[in-house]
């Protein structure tokens, strides 16, 4: 009947047919699960109305047409009508329609703002196409559809005008689907997502989450800003154990001298053993245990046979050294070492040997700076040069991660830089490297960057070199070291090119990727002043600093690069007659394919450090590196074990951990040692029992192989790290922070196993103590305001991703009730069982304060 009235010629019947029909349409459009019944019994007349529409003179009557062709558009797939007529239609009254058709309106929305030219007379359409979305955002925000209003102003990118419209009750789901929403975003979008969850929090008060949002954009001037501009002292304190773990340390303001050093001591990790060790003697684990507790050798149902029993017992013992350190970290007392016969344990290994050992006692006293440097000192002053190197290499051990305003590292280290015994160089340059990793000292690196000059600085020492000023200058593009990396470079190029090939050389990129680790697109220049290098070398180089610029993005154009540089195949050349001229080609085409071998190894390794923040790219790289082990070159399978170490390290999962079981007994001696090495990283600080029990058939299985039994008990002293209380994953905050310290050290270890028989396996194991700046306890420890210790009731659970969900969601599942302090394994959140204490982070990780609840009534 009402359409009959509209197709009628008497201009009178046309508004109130409409208003009828407007009042039919809203009062049906209550309903999500199907199409209201006047749209469908209006959709074949959608012509009809647009007829209509064009012949109707007044004006207000034309525009209430205009509304019911709109929201009747919703049912006609084509075009954009509905946005045409809403524009034509009446200015205000769009979220009366309901809610399905403001959805449907932003898309359309969306869809032409991609389509508007970048002219100045297009700034028009966007006026009218912003005007609309003013009235949609404040709508959605207040049905709690957050996240469509947030996914309309990034696509017309105009998140600006977010923090008009959210208040206090919705600010956190907002910030919350914000952040989350990073990993999927192209820079620069991803930094300005960032910044615009980081205004909200700080419009709310929320100084801690604004400070993990501050760290992960890797600013330093605005990290400073919120720590400063903090006035609640307690607070304070909070910040400072968070930058602390994050190894960032700010300048404060002068006001409050004596309460500031306390703050100095949090951000400078000066307690992290004491607290390391009340966590230890809670669980009652102070006791050392000795590599053959780890080894467990009773188990094994093999009869010792003399010729295996001594198996180069110096090689088993330097493993012993190492294993000893690794299961003893932190705890400052062990059966080995540090006992009245500590001497005769070191004199068991040879030269070399006696330098790593002697460095272990780094990691046993790790974080001690007050007692772990007077019981390494006796040994500073030994005529043997290993014994020397190891002690100087232990104190840079001891000092990773904490800061002393004495600077003993430096007071120790820096005489023995340029010493004529290479052994004495490589440890004091790797022990600063090591002490001083992530604070960009302009005076330490300076002093580094005048052994890359001096004439009897041997590759080994050169690379070392790179490795140590990579890791102190990580992540801060500092021209210094670029500029002295890059002139070495071309000096090795123009006097001693064939050096380049050497396995020492990869390095010199490294330390150059490690200043642009995380820089994603300031890294170009630097990859183009490469241009010089000769080719085997430059395609390697490159790709390396590439992929530490990208690392930990998720960059999902990246990962496709890699991928086309791994699914690169050489084929073998045909028998034929050689001729000279053949045998000249056929040399440069295996010229070729080696430089390709190398860059495919980095590229291979680059995968997993990318992928490695974020689940899904997760598991789809590991998915690529399935097809990369089946279809690959060798030189790509070699590396592949070791991209997944990275990409699960201290996160043993079953899949993973049974693809490098298989491959710990492949016929290819380097796919074997790096899937061997792979399960302890992956295993690393977690105890796992059915890692340690693969790792024990393995050692029987290669008992009569040197050097994979060594790669076995270095696994299985991994997996035992700090027994069972400590991690080596880069991430924290509920994996939404990426320590660029603990990624430099476990790259140093990742690209010395490319070339693991010359490496690790020859005299530069002392490789192995690079993963010391990755090493944290996985703890929750809580204190009360004045810092002392305060056992409070924690649920740990499994975390649940509550992005988007309505209401309030539980945050964990499958939960236990433990007192703190508690160990968190990977993926494992906590949160306070008491309603008698606030804490001051949101995130129960590491170090908490908590106050006393003014509301709480027993």
């Amino acid at each position: 009947m009402v359409i009959e009235r509209l197709k009628d010629d008497n201009p009178n019947l046309w508004n109130p047919a409409l208003q009828a029909l407007k009042s039919e349409i809203r009062q049906s459009t209550t309903s999500m699960t199907s199409v209201p019944k006047p749209l469908k019994f209006l959709k074949p007349y959608f012509d009809s109305l647009k007829e209509i529409y064009e012949k109707i003179e007044d004006v207000m009557t034309k525009k209430l047409c205009a509304d019911i062709i709109s929201v009747l558009a919703m049912t006609n797939a084509e075009g954009r009508e509905s946005l045409k007529y809403r524009l034509l239609g009446t200015p205000g009254g769009l979220v009366d329609w309901g809610h399905e058709y403001v959805r449907h309106i932003s898309g359309e929305i969306v869809g032409e703002w991609d389509e508007i030219p970048e002219a100045p007379e297009s700034e028009e359409q966007k006026k009218v196409l912003i005007e609309l979305t003013k009235q949609i955002a404040p709508y959605q925000m207040k049905l709690n559809a957050e996240a469509e209003a947030c996914d309309l102003l990034m696509e017309i990118e105009r998140l600006d005008m977010l923090e008009q419209y959210v208040d206090e009750s919705v600010y956190q789901r907002v910030c919350l689907y914000l952040t989350s929403c990073v990993p999927y975003v192209p820079a620069p979008e991803n930094t300005n997502l960032l910044l615009c969850a980081l205004k909200l929090y700080r419009k709310f008060g929320q100084a801690p989450h604004a400070m993990r949002l501050a760290m992960q954009l890797n600013d330093k001037k605005l990290i400073e800003d919120i720590f400063n501009s903090c006035s609640d002292w307690s607070m304070k304190k909070q910040l400072a154990f968070m930058m602390g773990r994050q190894n960032t340390v700010v300048q404060l303001n002068d006001d409050e001298d004596d309460r500031n050093e306390d703050l100095v001591e949090i951000m400078s990790n000066t307690q992290l053993n004491a607290n390391f060790l009340s966590l230890a003697r809670e669980l009652d684990i102070m006791e050392p245990k000795t590599p053959e507790d780890i080894y467990k050798s009773h188990l094994e149902n093999s009869r010792p046979s003399y010729a295996s029993a001594q198996v180069d017992s110096a090689r088993q013992n330097l493993a012993s050294s190492f294993v000893n350190g690794f299961v003893n970290a932190g705890f400052g007392k062990d059966k080995l070492l540090l006992c009245e016969d500590g001497s005769k344990a070191i004199y068991k290994n040879k030269e070399h040997g006696m330098f790593s050992t002697t460095a272990s006692l780094g990691l046993l006293l790790l974080w001690d700076l007050d007692g772990g440097l007077t019981q390494i000192d006796r040994f500073m002053y030994s005529s043997d040069e290993n014994l020397k190197a190891g002690a100087l290499l232990a104190c840079g051990i001891v000092s990773c991660g904490v800061k002393n305003d004495c600077d003993p590292a430096w007071a120790l280290l820096s005489d023995y830089v340029l010493n004529d015994k290479p052994t004495v160089r490589i440890g004091s340059i790797f022990g600063l490297g090591l002490a001083y990793s992530g604070t960009d000292r302009l005076d330490i690196t300076s002093h580094l960057c005048t052994v890359l000059s001096d004439p009897k600085s041997s590759n080994e020492v050169i690379g070392v070199t790179a490795l140590s000023l990579g890791m102190i200058a990580v992540g801060t593009c500092n021209t210094d070291v670029t500029q002295a990396l890059l002139l070495t470079l071309m000096e090795m190029k123009e006097t001693r090119e064939a050096s380049l090939k050497e396995p020492f050389a990869k390095f010199l990129p490294l330390g150059l990727g490690l200043c642009f680790l995380g820089k994603q697109e300031e890294a170009e220049a630097t990859i183009a002043a490469l241009e010089g290098l000769p080719e085997p070398f430059h395609s390697m180089a490159s790709t390396l600093i590439d992929v530490c610029a990208y690392a930990g993005t998720g960059n999902v154009l990246k990962i496709q690069q890699l991928q086309h540089i791994c699914s690169e195949h050489y084929e073998p050349e045909e028998k034929n007659k050689e001729n000279k001229k053949e045998k000249k080609e056929k040399e440069e085409a295996k010229d070729d394919k080696a430089d390709m071998s190398m860059q495919q190894a980095v590229a291979t390794l680059g995968l997993g450090l990318i992928a490695m923040g974020e689940d899904i790219g997760s598991d789809m790289a590991y998915r690529s590196f399935g097809l990369l082990l089946r279809y690959s070159e060798l030189a790509i399978r070699r590396v592949v074990p070791l991209a997944l170490g990275l990409l699960y390290v201290s996160n043993p999962k079953l899949n993973a951990i049974d693809t490098l079981s298989k491959f710990s007994h492949d016929a290819d001696p380097e796919v074997a040692y790096n899937a061997i090495l792979a399960m302890g990283l992956l295993g690393a600080g977690t105890n796992h029992a059915r890692l340690a029990t693969m790792l024990r058939q393995l050692a029987q299985y290669h008992a009569k192989d040197a050097n994979h039994l060594f790669m076995v008990r270095i696994a299985q002293g991994l997996v035992h790290m700090g027994k069972g209380t400590l991690t080596l994953s880069p991430y924290h905050s509920d994996r939404q922070l990426m320590r660029p310290v603990a990624v430099a050290g476990l790259l140093g270890l990742l690209v010395a196993c490319i070339d693991v028989k010359q490496t690790i396996l020859g005299k530069s194991h002392y490789l192995f103590y690079s993963v010391a700046a990755a090493i944290q306890p996985r703890m929750l420890v809580t204190f009360d305001e004045e810092l002392k210790a305060l056992p409070v009731s924690v649920r740990v659970g499994t975390a649940v991703d509550v992005v988007g969900q309505a209401g309030k969601p539980k945050t964990i599942t499958g939960f236990q009730t433990h007192t703190t302090p508690v160990l968190l394994s990977h993926g494992e959140r906590a949160e306070l069982a008491t309603d008698e204490y606030l804490p001051l982070t949101p995130v129960l990780e590491g170090f908490v304060i908590l106050r006393k609840n003014p509301y709480f009534e027993k």
